[in-house]
């Protein structure tokens, strides 16, 4: 029981940090690959890993690797987008985003064990669509309440301009989720199969 203890918390570990390393990979892709800039728009793939992070991770672990890869960035490590760190992104008007991955991870897990252990391709999608949902509700308000107190806002910006800037990225965003609730499906399964899994899932 010990050895089957100590394989699962390894098995967490290893999980969690490479979703932590996907999230710093998916905030700076366009640093390696450029033409992912399209009409001055970078294409992240930040609400991708993290949709993924919670539908294959579960709610738990989910929460846990976008907090790890938030408190590395906020300790210094340039893994934010365009490489920033540090306790001074918490100011910035998107640092809502960065802490809706944790909430987007939770929710997405959330759905899917909600499917009574066998849950359908169809429920992995709803539920990486509504992880998306999240992120987008939470980081959008964030922005624009930090225009509104503390950042410099542009000029005419208002709620609706807020919620206007995130019409770019939304289709992209749309695809990448679905597309993330039909690849997980296997993955799910195959770590839940695992007798380690099922001792220590919260």
């Amino acid at each position: 029981m010990e050895e089957t203890r100590r394989k699962w918390r390894a098995l967490d570990l290893t999980l969690v940090g490479m979703f932590a390393a996907l999230m710093a990979i998916g905030a700076n892709i366009t640093s390696w690959a450029p033409f992912l800039v399209i009409g001055g728009v970078p294409i992240t793939l930040q609400t991708f890993f993290c949709v993924l992070a919670g539908a294959i991770l579960g709610r738990r672990l989910g929460a846990v690797a976008m907090t790890v890869y938030m408190l590395i960035g906020l300790f210094g490590a340039p893994v934010f987008a365009q490489f920033s760190g540090g306790f001074g992104s918490v100011v910035r008007p998107t640092f809502g985003f960065i802490i809706s991955f944790i909430f987007a991870a939770y929710v997405t897990g959330w759905i899917i064990e909600r499917g009574n252990g066998n849950p359908s391709v169809a429920r992995f999608i709803a539920a990486t669509i509504a992880g998306m949902a999240i992120n987008y509700l939470i980081g959008t308000n964030w922005m624009y309440i930090a225009y509104k107190l503390w950042a410099e806002a542009p000029k005419g910006f208002s709620y609706a301009l807020a919620w206007s800037w995130m019409v770019v990225p939304l289709p992209k965003d749309i695809i990448l989720s679905v597309i993330a609730g039909i690849i997980s499906p296997r993955v799910y399964m195959s770590i839940r199969k695992s007798a380690s899994y099922h001792q220590h899932v919260a």
